[in-house]
């Protein structure tokens, strides 16, 4: 039985009803009609009323909670939705609904529902709209913006049609000009942009770039790891090098010996293989030293750069304020002459610095005589003690791009400012030009990307290492179950675009959960904290095991052998929510009817008894609830959730970020497993049911040290396990 039609009046179309059908993927024909929403079906019948058709879309859908109870909250918050349609209660509304999700991120479990959708589009309607648009620019409501927000951007495609084509020429997108009344199908097509593995198609294109003559430079500095920023430079590289059929190198800027070191060179070159970049050959800036010392020679030679000996704060005064230096006009031998002390390495050289005679009075202060080169005796992380002075990366940068051949150097944003500075010093040197691509950096909320705060944490031992789970780098949030395949396409759906933009995490981790929930395996966990025996008096006088799927939809993840007792553990938590006499659902085994309840003197659960019912309806039950088999094989579990590393979403131009460090950003909680988990391996990823994501950290080695789990936000539920 079809939908024929859905038939509404054309001055009030049921937006909510038009959403849920549109994220169901359920394609209704619509025409205006005088009478109250319709549903019109294929056999004749007819179903009427908002929130009747609501419903109906919610349990086709699978918009209807994941089980009996949630379906029992979503009927209770459809009762109190359409407070919101009075005017004089919207505000009332709104309050109880922010002060309500400040721990959730949906309104009823972990998933969406039709109660998101009816809220969701209760704010965004005729009647409202543009009064919740006025909210959302303050701060009253900020758990309700940041909920109306993530649902907009992460379901976009659809709402912003619905909205754009239903409620008037506003809408969360682009308007788009009314359709017709063929066109008005709500269709079920999946946006290309939510498919793993998906590949947007980017609306740039190189300045004069050809086909096959291409070259281009991913070019870390080895001072450390690399990370989710990082990552987006380098795929954008290879996205362009492989679409004009060029070349891409990889070159390490290792211009400065006191930050850089091979471990760092190694590390990158591993993350650079675990991105899948494809590359020519690695090269180095170091490589160029001969030709860059050369160069500079030739620079004082022609009178276009001196040797200076301020103190490096008043050069940095005096270059803000437009101030000339007292050595700008020092003569070619005296600039010679101190350029050999630097050479040297001398107490004098020491306190010189090469710089670019350029114009100390340009608006744009990049070009305010430039340092090219200056005096570092720590030795090369690769060629020792050769030299006492390196060149500054805005130096060194222009010419190895111009000597390497490359044709398009892509550049963040932050160094907009700099690209005069860069194409000045081609100019300068005599160099061919090379084009500068900028792409706008990207930036993720409550997270550092400088790699001097990130050593910071490192060397004070706030973090394990680079690779911690915690830390942005590659090999942090892999180690923490990312996979590398959700990092592609989510820096990839960034594009090339220049608007900078400070990106959610939740987005990341809701592409990363799409790709592993199919797969990955499911298992069993309790939480050791007061967990409870429940004695099953009919249940089996001896254990016995069955052969059952790992993943009920996916054979490739495997079986596991699941024991079954007549003594069970379930969570203290679970154990809670049940009332005498209540039939349960045991997962994975069937019903079973609870008769007594102990409590201790502060009301907490101690132990239940109760029967099996087998024969019992698994939709009758409010309850479904994880176990384990009392047995001495169970596994020790430690389950380890983690939090930002600072409390704030961005810093501010100024801001210490030692002034808004978290104080606690690791959670571990003790629980034991079923015996499958024995055969874990490391980095392996899989679900504990109605626990969430993990993956293993440490797999089992002896029963007396506990099998570490991390857990692996999804983009819905909290970012830390606690």
């Amino acid at each position: 039985m079809e939908i024929k039609v859905l038939s509404f009046p054309a001055d009030s179309p049921p937006l909510l009803v038009i959403a849920a059908a549109k994220l169901a993927g359920i394609t209704i024909p619509t025409e205006t009609s005088g009478s109250a929403p319709t549903f019109s079906f294929s056999n004749g019948s007819k179903l009427q009323g908002t929130y009747v058709l609501l419903r109906y879309i919610g349990r086709v859908g699978n918009f209807y909670g994941q089980n009996a109870y949630e379906a029992g909250e979503i009927d209770e918050w459809l009762d109190y939705t359409p407070v919101f349609s009075s005017g004089s209660e919207f505000e009332n509304a709104c309050t109880y609904v922010d002060k309500y999700l400040e721990r959730r991120t949906f309104v009823v479990g972990h998933s969406l529902s039709i109660v998101d959708i009816a809220i969701w589009s209760a704010l965004a309607g005729k009647g409202t709209g543009q009064r919740w648009d006025s909210l959302r620019k303050s701060k009253k409501y900020q758990n309700l913006v940041r909920w109306f927000n993530s649902l907009s951007a992460e379901y976009s495609d659809s709402l912003d049609e619905v909205t754009a084509t239903y409620v008037s020429n506003r809408g969360l997108g682009k308007p788009t000009a009314a359709k017709s009344k063929e066109q008005q199908g709500v269709k079920g097509d999946v946006s290309e942009k939510g498919k793993a593995g998906s590949r947007p198609s980017f609306e740039v294109d190189l300045p004069d770039a050809e086909i096959g003559k291409v070259r281009l430079r991913f070019a870390p500095e080895p001072s450390g790891y690399l990370h989710i920023g990082h990552s987006k430079a380098a795929l954008l590289n290879q996205y362009f090098a492989q679409r004009y059929q060029g070349q891409l190198i990889v070159r390490f800027d290792d211009t400065n010996p006191a930050k850089e070191s091979n471990e760092f060179v190694d590390n990158l070159l591993k993350d650079i293989e675990t991105l899948g970049i494809k590359y020519e050959t690695v090269t180095y800036t170091s490589d160029y030293f001969p030709d860059l010392m050369e160069m500079a020679e030739n620079l004082i030679r022609q009178g276009k750069a001196y040797v200076d000996d301020t103190p490096r704060e008043q050069m940095q005064k005096e270059r803000m304020d437009g101030i000339e230096s007292k050595c700008r006009n020092n003569s070619i031998e005296e600039n010679m002459k101190l350029w050999k002390e630097m050479i040297a390495g001398s107490e004098r050289g020491l306190e010189c610095c090469l710089r670019g005679k350029l114009d100390m009075q340009d608006p744009n202060k990049s070009l305010r005589d430039p340092v090219y080169y200056r005096c570092n005796p720590i030795p090369h992380h690769r060629i020792g003690s050769k030299y006492k002075v390196y060149p500054t990366y805005d130096f060194a940068c222009p010419f190895v791009d111009a000597k390497e051949g490359i044709t398009h150097a892509l550049r963040s944003s932050e160094y907009h400012d700099r690209n005069a500075q860069y194409y000045r010093i081609q100019e300068d040197l005599g160099v061919r030009k090379v084009h500068i691509y900028e792409f706008s950096r990207l930036n993720m909320v409550y997270t550092l990307l400088s790699k001097r705060k990130l050593l910071w944490f490192v060397q004070n031992g706030k973090v394990d290492g680079w690779d911690d789970p915690r830390f942005p780098t590659v090999q942090g949030i892999v180690r923490r179950g990312l996979l590398v395949e959700a990092l592609i396409q989510f820096i990839l759906e960034q594009g090339a675009s220049k608007n900078l933009n400070l990106m959610e995490w939740d987005k990341l981790w809701t592409i990363n959960k799409k790709i592993i929930d199919p797969v990955c395996p499911r298992h069993t966990a309790v939480i050791e904290d007061r967990r409870v025996l429940l004695t099953l008096t009919d249940g089996p006088d001896k254990p016995f095991v069955r052969i059952i799927p790992r993943h009920k939809k996916y054979e490739g993840a495997g079986e596991k052998a699941t024991t079954y007792t007549k003594r069970i553990w379930i969570d203290h938590a679970d154990a809670q929510l049940i009332s005498a006499n209540e039939e349960i659902t045991l997962m994975d085994w069937g019903n079973a009817i609870v008769k007594e309840i102990s409590r201790d003197q502060d009301g907490n659960v101690t132990q239940l008894s109760g029967f099996l019912h087998l024969e019992g309806s698994v939709k009758t039950t409010k309850l479904k609830l994880t176990w384990l088999p009392e047995t001495n094989e169970l596994v020790n579990l430690t389950l380890v959730g983690f939090d930002y590393l600072i409390t704030k979403k961005k810093l501010e131009e100024g801001e210490d970020f030692l002034d808004v460090l978290n104080p606690c950003t690791r959670f571990e909680t003790a629980a034991i497993g079923d015996s499958n988990m024995r055969n874990l391996k490391r980095g392996e990823i899989l679900q504990l049911e109605r626990k969430g994501y993990f993956r293993c950290d440490v797999p089992f080695t002896r029963s007396s040290k506990p099998v570490v789990l991390f857990a692996i936000p999804d983009g819905r539920q909290q970012a830390v396990f606690k």
